[in-house]
């Protein structure tokens, strides 16, 4: 008998997923679907989002199949891939430079034993490398992210989010009754990839744009 969702129409068969909250495979309810499809582009292959959410801790996910030919000539799904939360599992830019690119792994390393205090505090290290690597020359953390700040490598949000980790990594350092949750290792992950890629990736590259543009640009002083 297949299950109905009270409207008369069928419910979304169960999806298998692999929770990091649940450690290990669950079934899921799907909550949602979208098909990335563009009409103009003919080389592009359609991809399939779904949104579903553990059935065990309600935790949720969004996953992304793309389309691929199966046999007989049919098109079909691939097998879903976990898109969000990310993994943690992706390789690092190798614009960063290796000390500090070692002392993420090791965080993310923490994070996969479910060892999320020791998460915060190799987060926190990354970050001290990060600011010894830019040439601060402050110990503090606090004061070394204050020099970031006031040289123009960040600013604004990325600020705040460096001072949330170096707090994050505090709490992790010391004793203290409040764990280190996993919430909070996961976005403490994010945070600090986001601002090594913005230091590392983005800004050189935004820095060879302004450069190539101006080697393009004509001479204004001919005009």
């Amino acid at each position: 008998m297949t299950a109905t969702n009270g409207w008369g129409t069928a419910s979304p068969p169960p999806m298998l997923i692999n929770c990091p909250r649940c450690d290990g495979h669950t079934l899921s309810t799907q909550r949602g679907t979208y098909t990335l499809a563009p009409e103009d582009d003919e080389g592009f292959e359609p991809l399939l989002y779904t949104l579903v959410s553990c059935d065990k801790c309600r935790t949720p996910q969004l996953l992304m199949q793309m389309s691929e030919m199966e046999a007989g000539g049919h098109w079909g799904w691939t097998a879903p891939s976990q898109e969000w939360p990310s993994s943690a599992t992706g390789p690092l830019s190798q614009s960063i430079p290796p000390a500090i690119a070692r002392e993420m792994r090791e965080a993310r390393a923490c994070f996969s034993a479910k060892l999320y205090t020791a998460t915060a505090v190799m987060v926190r290290r990354t970050l001290e490398g990060m600011c010894f690597d830019q040439g601060t020359g402050k110990k503090q953390l606090f004061a070394a992210l204050s020099d970031l700040r006031d040289a123009k490598k960040i600013e604004g949000r990325l600020f705040d989010w460096a001072q949330a980790l170096r707090v994050l990594g505090n709490q992790g350092a010391h004793f203290s009754k409040e764990a280190v949750g996993w919430e909070d290792a996961q976005d403490a992950l994010e945070l600090a990839e986001a601002l090594l890629d913005y230091i590392y990736v983005f800004t050189a590259k935004y820095d060879e744009f302004q450069q190539r543009r101006a080697k393009s640009s004509p001479d204004k002083s001919s005009s």
